[in-house]
């Protein structure tokens, strides 16, 4: 069992005689947004401490995460997808995440609530990661001495995380949002250890980008992506074939304006790719994302974003392959 999704579902295992969490396990807790360097140095922690302990690793997640529960839509947009996010921290050695359900029931959890039913009755806690700025509790009375101090009576021990930095400063996931939010895709790519990517299964859309010229594989997001506008792309099918691209990310203003959604028209490419999952990689932005005045404006700009995109990629390498 890879994922444990809510509470019902931990305590349901955890009593049971061949769950994998019998000796315990070693766990840390957050959002991991994006899966960054500083994300991979805290789960290096972790599975080396499993490792040595000979117990499984685990990430505790939430859903919404705490952000957007408290701040709806003022909340900040999304490095990954919570699947994007999972597979990631799977990639990276995790052996489980526990996703919680972030509720009004889950906020009402005190500290030592928390800390009795989540960390030792239902994961067996034997160590835990977190950073020294780490608060739960609807009392706001859990932090990392509390859990240092209860720690030994209720069988484990605590460790701070490690920070890393790179140009001298701290690697988070809001350093890099702001760093997508004015494109500067190589310094956001220098803090994350790849180049920023959205993992997603391609729907039906509308068909209009046939009708323009450029049919899109259409992939719908939850919440507004942290990034905007129209870019060059790489993108990855599930036969493993990468090829060259633009894609528009946002709000498409001149179709409608409500759904955020990223489509991809991929060069040279012909076939369906409904209900597979594609990989797509942002290499370069063209231009922000405008409303035109009629779709005809819209048909002769795409025309000129291909032409844009294909002079950047000819002077900077074509990732295509054939398969």
């Amino acid at each position: 069992m890879r994922l444990i999704r809510g509470l019902t579902n931990l305590n349901i295992l955890s009593q049971r005689n061949d769950s994998p969490l019998a000796s315990g396990c070693v766990a840390t807790i957050g959002n991991f947004d994006g899966v960054h360097l500083g994300h991979q140095a805290i789960i290096r922690q972790v599975t080396g401490k499993a490792r040595e302990l000979g117990v499984p690793s685990v990430v505790m997640i939430f859903e919404p995460q705490p952000q957007e529960f408290f701040r709806g839509a003022e909340a900040p947009p999304r490095l990954t997808a919570f699947r994007q996010k999972f597979e990631a921290l799977l990639a990276a050695g995790i052996d489980m995440v526990l996703c919680l359900r972030f509720n009004e029931r889950f906020r009402s959890y005190s500290a030592m609530g928390f800390v009795e039913d989540i960390l030792v009755k239902g994961l067996k806690v034997r160590h835990l990661v977190v950073g020294d700025d780490f608060r739960f509790g609807c009392d706001r009375a859990g932090e990392f001495a509390l859990l240092e101090k209860v720690g030994p009576d209720c069988g484990f021990t605590v460790e701070n995380t490690r920070t890393v930095t790179v140009a001298g400063e701290r690697v988070s996931s809001t350093r890099i949002r702001g760093l997508l939010d004015v494109n500067h895709l190589e310094q956001a790519e220098a803090l994350l250890g790849h180049p920023y990517r959205i993992r997603g299964r391609v729907v039906y859309g509308r068909q209009l980008g046939r009708e323009l010229g450029a049919p899109t594989a259409n992939i719908l997001l939850r919440q507004m992506p942290a990034l905007q506008g129209v870019y060059v792309v790489s993108a990855t099918l599930a036969d493993g074939r990468e090829l060259d691209g633009v894609a528009n990310i946002g709000l498409r203003p001149t179709v409608d304006g409500k759904q955020p959604a990223l489509e991809v028209h991929l060069f040279d490419f012909t076939g369906k790719l409904y209900g597979q999952h594609i990989d797509v990689v942002f290499r370069h932005g063209l231009r922000d994302e405008i409303r035109f005045e009629s779709v005809t404006a819209l048909k002769h700009q795409i025309a000129r974003d291909f032409e844009n995109a294909r002079g950047w990629i000819a002077e900077h390498g074509s990732v295509a392959t054939k398969h």
